[in-house]
């Protein structure tokens, strides 16, 4: 239960101010921005919205509002889906609790692969659907 409590000492400030960022998000960010970054097909796009959503946490089916607001915005069909794999697979939450049970160095290679793949399966989803 101490392991617990920390833990949810440590996430829900984080979780308060993302669903907090995620509600302003369409508004706050504007379309030029989204666009430059993630809008198209590239391999860098891809790999942005990949390592951004593992970075994100996204509680159960709040990516897919967050995803649709950043398709209004711009963000091509490609690193939609390398945002979408790498988000929920990956947070920051989950990082510190792997790096705790595996280990740093283990740790930061399923991030590497996650987002790698991510980043691939985004870039081919790109291709093919446009």
């Amino acid at each position: 239960m101490k392991e617990t409590l920390h833990l949810v000492r440590l996430i829900l400030p984080w979780l308060l101010v993302g669903v907090f960022a995620a509600g302003i998000l369409k508004y706050a960010i504007p379309e030029s921005v989204v666009t430059d970054w993630v809008g198209g097909n590239s391999i860098l796009a891809n790999f942005i919205a990949s390592f951004l959503g593992a970075l994100m946490y996204f509680a159960t089916l709040t990516e897919v509002p967050i995803i649709r607001a950043f398709m209004d915005l711009g963000m091509g069909k490609g690193p939609a889906l390398a945002l979408l794999l790498a988000g929920p697979a990956l947070s920051l939450p989950s990082m510190l609790v792997l790096r705790n049970i595996m280990g740093t160095k283990k740790t930061l290679t399923y991030v590497a692969i996650v987002v790698v793949m991510a980043t691939v399966c985004g870039y081919i989803f790109g291709l093919i659907t446009d």
